[in-house]
């Protein structure tokens, strides 16, 4: 079954605004960033470089325990000050920005 890619692009943008609200601690920041470049580099390892919006959906939608585990690897020293859901979020909205269907921000209708 797949993932609708509305519910998940709703997830994604807030997952995204909260990423960058941690970006007012420059600490929280550096540490975020790099859980997002450890799941951004799993996503381009799971799904490769061309995907379409529906197809990172369906991804996100089968579970993304294996991100907390590319995160955990990034941060061995730990996260505990981070939000696990908005790094997750935040990641496929950045990831997203690739998707063959994905246009100024926008979907766009694949003929």
């Amino acid at each position: 079954m797949s993932y609708p890619v509305e519910s998940a692009l709703y997830q994604w943008e807030d997952g995204h605004r909260r990423l960058r609200e941690l970006s007012a601690d420059p600490r929280s920041a550096a540490r975020a960033n790099r859980a997002v470049e450890a799941i951004r580099d799993e996503l381009r390892r799971r799904i490769g470089p061309t995907f379409s919006s529906a197809e990172l959906a369906d991804l996100y939608g089968a579970g993304t325990d294996w991100c907390l585990e590319a995160a955990r690897w990034a941060l061995p020293e730990g996260a505990s000050d981070l939000d696990p859901q908005a790094i997750i979020d935040g990641s496929f909205y950045l990831y997203l920005r690739g998707a063959t269907d994905w246009s100024g921000g926008r979907l766009v209708a694949q003929e």
